[in-house]
């Protein structure tokens, strides 16, 4: 990593008195060299993330209602109540489509992901580089399946890979 480079941890969870996320080499330096695991917890305000909690968290930021994150994600209205109420965890596509309904930017993505304990979007496979591109260009879950059909990738909704 170059000196201008700046590594910082993905999820924001642990951050600076000014607001400002910490870099992830001084977070590091700071729990090896607490006396427990505690410590560093504790001082960094480092807590254990809940899915719901979270998908609460998007909702009230982005100004939506569920009926929204319905009709932006393409998941039944069932299933999103339950994963909302705790009743069921996400799948990796339905993770992903709960971040496009929810209008999520590519960290917050990352974090649903994370939290629903699945993979996260990795640049290194075909599939997952094109829905990072359309997280990052603003492509609602329709557009993004439009452009996974178009490059011959399974889409969100389920169709198979194009011969």
């Amino acid at each position: 990593m170059s000196a201008g480079e700046k590594s910082v941890c993905q999820d924001g969870s642990a951050q600076g008195g000014s607001g400002e996320e910490r870099l992830t080499e001084d977070l590091l330096e700071r729990l090896l060299v607490a006396a427990s695991p505690e410590d560093y917890l504790e001082s960094e305000g480092i807590g254990a993330r809940e899915l719901v909690g979270y998908l609460r968290e998007l909702l009230a930021a982005h100004g939506l209602k569920r009926a929204d994150v319905v009709r932006g994600s393409g998941i039944n209205q069932t299933v999103i109540y339950d994963i909302f109420q705790g009743k069921s965890r996400p799948g990796r596509d339905h993770a992903i489509m709960l971040a496009f309904g929810l209008r999520c930017d590519l960290r917050q993505t990352q974090r649903l992901l994370r939290l629903a304990g699945v993979s996260e979007l990795w640049c290194k496979q075909r599939r997952d580089a094109i829905l990072i591109w359309c997280v990052e260009h603003g492509l609602t879950r329709a557009e993004a399946d439009d452009e996974l059909f178009r490059l011959s990738e399974k889409t969100l909704l389920g169709t198979d890979r194009l011969s």
